[in-house]
């Protein structure tokens, strides 16, 4: 067979290229953090300290994605940038209206505050620049 593969359109163009970054910066900080906190005081907090792994996780898929490239992770990161949002605005609410639910912060608490608010902005910025690509590559 001849049949020539498309290399995957890259994600990490331009500013596609800052988001790899904070995003791997955010998967060292809430993995690092979490397996700290789980390792040694769990009982303390789970529910944050869970909630702070799968941030982890979460950046992680989404760094990977971005990394991967072509239309397929374009649209997986798209919907795990959505879901991230989505997390961040549902914990950090909720750590807004019932603070004695979250003994111990997580990356999400009201609304990254404690990561100079990057979790609620990445999604955003991310899902933008997801959306100018598919623009971009249609064109």
């Amino acid at each position: 067979m001849t049949a020539v593969q498309e290399k995957p359109a890259r994600l990490i163009s331009g500013p596609g290229m800052l988001l790899v970054w904070f995003y791997g910066v955010m998967v060292v900080g809430a993995v690092s953090r979490s397996a700290y906190q789980i390792a040694t005081d769990f009982e303390r907090a789970p529910l944050a300290y869970s909630l702070s792994a799968l941030a982890g996780v979460v950046y992680g898929f989404i760094t990977y994605t971005l990394v991967r490239g072509g239309e397929t992770a374009r649209r997986a990161a798209l919907v795990c940038c959505a879901a991230e949002l989505v997390g961040v605005l549902v914990v950090g609410t909720w750590t807004v209206v019932e603070p004695s639910a979250f003994p111990d912060a997580t990356v999400w608490s009201q609304y990254g505050m404690g990561y100079v608010f990057i979790p609620v902005l990445l999604p955003l910025s991310a899902m933008y620049w997801l959306r100018k690509a598919s623009r971009g590559a249609g064109a």
